[in-house]
Formats: structure tokens, sequence, C-alpha cells
């Protein structure tokens, strides 16, 4: 796949403490503060333990495990994914072991990994997300919580990201009962996502991370059949890329509570320019599947870029676009 991010060994690999001016590379998502902007997106990093062999988790700003809903579920029928030009369709419908699992089995190794966990959590109602959250809420070493009422893959509360109103209820009831940051993922799949952003920033959103997957098909015309099992799916990977940049700096405009990017991102171009529009930070997603080195590579090379340029902080290029 095209984009995949390659650079030389000595970029890659170059130490913090070799550059002559070392960035500041914080940044601050209201009351959500990571040491970098690069987070892994939920969905395409399972819950850490498939990567270890792979990525230096503590490089990271941030991991967003698979989301997790109250009960478990076993997702949509196979096939579940399929390559397209530049990017993948997927249609796992949140297949998962429940809340119960996660916290049992999962959460006490992923907060020991030295970087900050965001958990990515879905209901089929706002009682659910409510619940969800003020479980998780007792656990003060999370870093925050992100509300999966996007995903394009199933039905039921994760459809919330389509309507202000419900965007906002859900923001609103779990900031009611969980002391945690709260991150709203919110789906590209309407008409005016600018209204839906501000619904959750005036309901106590923390961050919106834009965007989740746009909904698509692929069909194979010989057998006359779509060729995933449940019909449609979610693209992403680089083909979203010019949609996700544009969603991002429309919500800039309008919305005064960080956003974090999503869609396409798999090289350090693609990190940059989701910064200068008006990205706080970023989450790696399909990338992870064909470069899974790439994300902790990522932070190496915005320390060498924001230098390069002379800049002392992220910060400095953030919202910088001129139009």
């Amino acid at each position: 796949m095209p984009g995949d991010g390659s650079r030389s060994p000595s970029l890659l690999y170059t130490r913090r403490d070799t550059l002559p001016n070392v960035p500041d590379l914080n940044v601050q998502l209201s009351r959500l503060r990571l040491k970098n902007p690069i987070l892994v997106a939920s969905g395409t990093f399972g819950y850490a333990r498939e990567m270890s062999a792979f990525v230096p988790f503590e490089k990271l700003g941030g991991i967003i495990p698979k989301t997790i809903t109250p009960l478990p579920r076993a997702g949509n029928p196979p096939p579940r994914t399929v390559e397209t030009a530049c990017g993948m369709l997927n249609s796992i419908g949140l297949d998962n072991d429940g809340i119960d699992v996660f916290v049992q089995k999962h959460l006490d190794y992923l907060l020991g990994l030295g970087t900050s966990i965001i958990a990515n959590i879905a209901g089929h109602n706002l009682d659910e997300f409510v619940r969800m959250a003020e479980r998780l809420g007792q656990f003060s070493q999370l870093a925050g919580l992100e509300l999966n009422i996007s995903c394009p893959n199933v039905t039921g509360g994760v459809d919330y990201g389509t309507d202000p109103k419900q965007t906002a209820a859900v923001v609103k009831g779990v900031r009611d009962v969980s002391p945690l940051p709260v991150i709203a993922k919110l789906t590209p799949n309407v008409t005016d996502i600018v209204s839906i952003a501000q619904a959750a920033a005036e309901a106590g959103a923390d961050a919106v991370s834009l965007v989740n997957t746009f909904s698509g098909m692929a069909i194979d015309w010989r057998k006359r059949k779509p060729i995933l099992g449940n019909i449609v799916g979610g693209l992403s990977g680089p083909a979203i890329k010019p949609m996700a940049l544009k969603i991002v700096w429309l919500v800039a405009q309008k919305v005064k509570i960080p956003i974090i990017g999503v869609g396409g991102i798999s090289n350090i171009d693609d990190v940059m320019e989701f910064l200068v529009a008006g990205a706080t930070a970023v989450q790696i997603g399909t990338a992870n599947f064909f470069n899974p080195t790439v994300s902790a590579k990522l932070v190496d090379e915005l320390d060498i870029t924001l230098a390069s340029l002379g800049c002392q902080s992220v910060n400095e290029i953030v919202g910088t676009l001129k139009c």
C-alpha cells in the first residue's frame, strides 16, 4: 500500500538528546495532557499485547484500545475486511469480550505500559454509556474516555453521533458521572459535522476525534454479491485523508475545544498536515496494519521535523494553515 511512511534509518532512529534544540512535544486537550500528540486509534491496536513485538509503548502519546461494550459482542458475519484502492473497508461490528473482561484481563496490563490509556466505550443507549463511564471512572489511572458514537458497522447507540441533541446527551451523561476527560469520536457520515462537534463541546467534551470511517461497500460483480458479510462497512486508510483533513479544518474554525485528527495518517507529512489544519493530536489507525512500527517512528520524526523548523513546541504549528 502506498504512503507507508518509510524513512532512512538515520532519520528514524535519531535520539532526542542529539537534537540541537529539543522541541516540547507535550500537548493539552482540555483536561487531558499527553506527552506527545501521537496516539493509536481504537480498533487498530487490539489491547496492545498484539503489538508488543513492534512498538515501544512508552514512546507513544497514548493508546486507545479497541472499543468495549457492556456485554460481549460476537461482531458481524464474515468476511469482515476487504482491501480497496489506498484503503480498507471493515465491518468488524465491535467484536469484544465486554467491560467485565476488559477490567479483569486487560486493564492492569494496559495501565503498566508507560503511556496514557484512553478507554473507548460504546453502548446501545444512553444508560449503557453512563453505566460504563461510571464504572471506568473509578480507575483514576485511566487518562480519559473516548465515546464511540460513530461506528458505521452497528446499529443503536453508536448512531448518536448523527444528531447534535443525542451527541450532547451522551457527552453530558458521561461527564456527569465520570471524573475522566471525555472525547467524542464523531462520524463523517452526516450533513453538518460542525454542529455536532459544537454540541459535544457545549455538553462538556474535552476534545473531539475527527473522524471515524466513511460508509462504503465492495462488490464481487461476477457473483453479483457484496463482499462484506454485513454488506456495508467503514472505509479507512490513505484514501480518506483529504476528506478527514477538510473536516478537521472546518471544525477547527468554529469549535473551541481541541481536535484529534484521524484518517489515513501514515507518515510524518500526514501528521504535520493535520496539525497545521487545526488538530492538537492525531491517531494512527489503518497504517498499524501495514506498518506496525509506524506510530513510534512518527514520534522520532516529529521531533526532527519540528527542530528543523526551529519550533520550541509542537503547539507552535497547530492551526497555522494560511488560506
